[in-house]
């Protein structure tokens, strides 16, 4: 079983930055590709940003360039610095954990967090 709790989201002006994080209750990094969704009201959740083994990263295009995720192995956790935010960027942002191996006894392969809102505004 992984825990996952994010943090960080708030409101922010069009053109500044925010920092989520968000704490696995175990390193799972290794064996695990983790990622940052986000729901704006009324669209699906889409995919942000994923990192596997803290190494090999992916951008969805509208952020590329402005946000970067990393991990903290020694804290167990995952960030997602967003800068230079716009309007868009609006939604709850939500981190989730994909075992990279399928898990026996019919165990969750995905974790998710409960989400944390961020709003850019002026």
């Amino acid at each position: 079983q992984v825990q996952l709790v994010e943090s960080g989201g708030g409101l922010v002006q069009p053109g500044g930055s925010l920092r989520l994080s968000c704490a696995a209750s175990r390193n799972i990094f290794s064996i695990a590709t983790m990622g940052w969704y986000r729901q704006a009201p009324g669209k699906q959740r889409e995919l942000v940003a994923t990192i596997t083994r803290g190494r090999v990263t992916n951008y969805e295009d509208s952020v590329e360039g402005r946000f970067t995720i990393s991990t903290d192995n020694a804290k167990n956790t995952v960030y997602l610095q967003m800068n230079s935010l716009e309007p868009d960027d609006t939604a709850v942002y939500y981190c989730n954990a994909h075992l990279l191996q399928i898990q026996i006894g019919g165990l969750p392969r995905d974790y998710w967090g409960q989400g944390t809102q961020v709003t850019v505004s002026s």
